[in-house]
This record gives C-alpha cells, structure tokens and sequence, in this order.
C-alpha cells in the first residue's frame, strides 16, 4: 500500500512529533551488538530519519550516522536535535533513492517509517548501499489497543476521527510483509515491552503527532479534542495515563542475486 502524501504528511506535526513519539528501549543496541556484532566503528544509515529518535541510539554508540530524510520539516527538527553530534550527517533524500555511495555503510535502519517506503525500490536501494554482510534493522513500535480501558478508548476514539487510520494502520508491517522483504534469506525478530506516561497535555500532544487524524481548523478537530478529554478524565490515575508498546525489531541480511523485492 502507498501514500501519495507520503513524504509530506507530516509537515504540520513536527512540533508534536518531537515531543510525545515513543523512544526506543536502549535493549534494542544491546540486541545489534549480540545479534549482529554491532561495533561503534560501524557506520549505520538511518533511512526515514524523521526527527532523529533512533539516530541518536546509534550516535551514542559511537557511530558514524548518516540520517537519510525527505521531509524539509522533519529533516530540520532531527538536525537541531542531533546538533551536538559531529558524527551525524543530514542527507535529504528517499528510501528508494538515498544518494549514498554504492557498499558505503554496514547497517540501514528504518524507524517506524517502513510502511512509508515502495518496497521494491527500497530493497534494491539497501542493497546498492550495504556492505557485504551488512544488515537490514527495522524497529517498530506497536501501539497496543486492547490491553487497558484507557487504550481501548484511545483506539475506538482514531476509529472514530481517524481521517485514514484505518488505510495507515492496514499498512504497517506484518510478518509476510517482512518476511517477503528479506525473501530468500531468513530474518531474526525480536519484541520488547516499551511505554509512555502522559498528563493530559502530553497524550492530547501525542493524538495531534499522528499523521492520521484532522488537524487544527478541520471541522472534527474539537470534537475529537473534547472526546479525548472525556476519556483521559475517565481513565486517568493520579493525572496519568498509560501508551503500552511492544517493540518489535526485525533483522536480518539481503540477498545480493536476487533484485526485486
């Protein structure tokens, strides 16, 4: 599935993007070192950078990180916030079309943005820009919806405002997407328990990050406020509520005869 809007779609929520998206667990380097043999030597490309969440995992590493983003906006917000890293450099450019130079890095790692590419210019891309035994990571964190009253009626709430959650939510990556990815080789996954706490301003922060629901001056942008109030003060403890995820990670490595995905 793709999004004509794709690169763009975020441009208007950066703002919130930066403040309320979910970080990564610090488990998921832990994994690439073991798994992989992650060193700080190694040189990652963050492909679908955005504003810099998981570049800075791997900037704090030690490595070299090359963030690979084609939104101006969200391009901009991971340059200021990766500033005081001398080993990030910002390239504005695709997934399928990332301008670097042909076996130049050892990882590519694609953030919560997977969905966003074409698949099978993507592949080929990664493996134009991968050096011999380099790996494919792809994270995601999963929104869980039906482990809580709270998230229950966080998701019956993007159901009913969602402007396209459910066509978005349709396309995020499932395990024969994954698996046609990496397809002939296999690939290694792996799942961690992450969270986010939110007061009301940070959870209404967190609706207004996502790409998939009106925005300011859309005619269903206060009702959708008002509800998400209704609920958090039906949920909320001690002024709190509770984002589960699980991290879900995805590795493995491409296989260079075969050339469509």
């Amino acid at each position: 599935m793709t999004f004509a809007d794709a690169k763009q779609r975020f441009s208007n929520r950066v703002a919130d993007y930066v403040r309320y998206r979910p970080s990564y667990p610090s488990a998921l380097i832990d994994l690439l070192r073991e798994e992989c043999g992650l060193r700080p030597d190694h040189v990652v490309a963050d492909v679908g950078s955005g504003t810099g969440i998981l570049s800075r995992m791997f900037l704090e590493n030690g490595n070299r990180v090359f963030g690979v983003e084609p939104n101006d906006e969200m391009r901009g917000a991971g340059e200021e916030y990766l500033s005081a890293f001398k080993n990030f450099s910002s390239i504005a450019a695709s997934a399928e079309a990332t301008t670097l130079a042909d076996a130049s890095v050892d990882f590519v790692t694609v953030a919560q943005a997977f969905h966003w590419f074409e698949p099978a210019a993507t592949r080929m891309e990664f493996q134009r820009i991968l050096r011999r035994e380099g790996f494919v990571v792809i994270a995601w964190n999963d929104r869980l919806f039906d482990t809580t009253p709270f998230l229950r009626a966080y998701e019956a709430l993007l159901h009913r405002f969602g402007t396209d959650y459910a066509k978005v939510s349709g396309s995020y990556p499932r395990q024969a997407q994954i698996q046609e990815f990496f397809a002939p080789n296999v690939f290694l996954q792996k799942s961690f328990p992450n969270l986010q706490e939110f007061d009301f301003d940070g959870v209404r922060g967190r609706l207004r990050g996502s790409s998939y629901v009106p925005g300011p001056g859309h005619p269903a942008f206060a009702p959708m406020m008002a509800e998400l109030e209704r609920i958090f003060d039906s949920h909320q403890h001690d002024g709190q509520v509770r984002m589960d995820y699980a991290t879900r990670i995805y590795f493995g490595q491409l296989d260079a005869t075969r050339n469509s995905a």
